[in-house]
């Protein structure tokens, strides 16, 4: 089912004798999540992301904007009439039921034409169980299950009614990293099999960026960016996005452009020009250059210059941590294959730098700065004026 959420706003009263505004928790949001995809609402915490699943939800009324499943806004409909599946952070599940119980649970309450006979209640529940793989669990009771077997009765809970919409807030927020993993992959193939739309909030973005099909970066109540992962990823629209993807976190600079380079304090450290870069008429003078761990390259001759701090062997990867007066961050991190030799023995790096891992961004307003598009514009002007 296709999810439409247009211009949606929910603001909360102010309650303190100092702050005499309205707290706006969602800020005009609009976002299109089509059938059968999976959309990772991604964000700090405090950034709006569980407000809206609420607000999808039904738990909570929106102060403005509209909610759409397919054809039909559903904005003021309760949640029982909205077809949804709702997986909590902390489970939900009843301690005094079983496993089979908490699965049938949604089903025993259905009324009027939608009411089921026992036998197919029955089959419902475990067919739900062995999508999540439980069928052997069916007679234990919460307290006699692990975290992640308890994350897959939640689950097969919010599915046993096959929902038009899956909503999960945080789900794996309290297991630990290996089962983490594992059940962020069962969520996925599980996604995948059924192909209902699903809504999966987090502010993990490693779990975003690895199972949804779409992502959407929020910050403050406002959608900052929206579109497949690795393109959000290669291409961020501004400075808050590019920090919170990725690990490590980007590395940024404060820089300077003259005369079609970028310099790094006081060093010219990439010819935007023949890197087949470019540059807007906003990109002179002061900007932030952000450069990604993987777009350095060790290079003796480089024309990056780094105070050594040390190596950290990761196995696949060695990342070399280092620092720079014009770096934002107490450290640098660049990460290299540990195949290559690299010489860090002496007080100081260098590296050169991958064009397509450098991105620029407006020091007032933090935008990206396009200077790869702007530069093929320009050099395409001035070959027409030459001919």
């Amino acid at each position: 089912m296709e999810v439409i959420l247009q211009n949606l706003t929910k603001k909360y009263p102010s309650r303190g004798k100092k702050l005499r505004e309205d707290v706006i928790a969602v800020n005009d949001l609009t976002i299109h999540i089509p059938d059968g995809k999976l959309m990772g609402l991604l964000g700090p915490s405090g950034c709006g992301k569980s407000t809206t699943l609420n607000l999808i939800s039904g738990l909570q009324k929106p102060t403005g904007g509209k909610i759409i499943f397919g054809d039909q806004e559903v904005t003021y409909l309760p949640p029982e009439s909205r077809g949804i599946g709702l997986v909590f952070q902390n489970y939900a599940l009843y301690p005094h039921l079983t496993v089979k119980q908490n699965i049938l649970f949604p089903l025993e309450n259905l009324k009027g034409k939608s009411r089921l006979f026992k036998t197919e209640m029955l089959k419902k529940a475990c067919e739900a169980a062995a999508l999540v793989q439980i069928e052997d669990l069916m007679d234990r009771k919460p307290g006699e299950l692990s975290g992640g077997q308890q994350q897959r009765v939640a689950i097969a809970r919010a599915l046993v009614k096959m929902p038009g919409v899956l909503l999960l807030d945080e789900p794996l927020s309290n297991l630990d990293a290996r089962l983490r993993l594992q059940t962020r992959e069962e969520i996925r193939r599980i996604q995948k099999e059924t192909k209902i739309t699903t809504i999966f909030v987090t502010h993990d973005q490693e779990e975003a960026m690895s199972i949804s099909d779409l992502i959407a970066v929020m910050n403050a109540g406002v959608v900052q960016q929206t579109g497949s992962p690795q393109d959000v990823y290669d291409n961020p629209d501004n400075l808050f996005v590019a920090r919170f993807l990725g690990t490590p976190p980007i590395n940024v600079f404060e820089g300077q452009v003259k005369n079609g380079t970028l310099y790094i304090g006081g060093d010219p450290v990439l010819d935007l020009v023949h890197a087949g870069g470019g540059l807007s008429e906003g990109a002179f003078g002061q900007v932030y250059a952000a450069v990604r761990p993987e777009g350095f390259i060790l290079s003796e001759n480089g024309p990056l210059a780094c105070r050594l701090s040390g190596v950290e062997v990761m196995g696949r990867d060695i990342t070399v941590v280092s620092t720079n007066k014009a770096s934002l961050a107490p450290k640098v991190r660049a990460v290299i294959s540990a195949e290559r030799q690299a010489d860090v023995s002496g007080p100081l790096v260098r590296f050169s730098l991958r064009p397509a891992k450098v991105f620029l961004f407006d020091k007032n307003t933090e935008k990206r700065i396009p200077f790869q598009a702007a530069i093929r514009q320009q050099i395409g002007a001035c070959h027409e004026t030459h001919l």
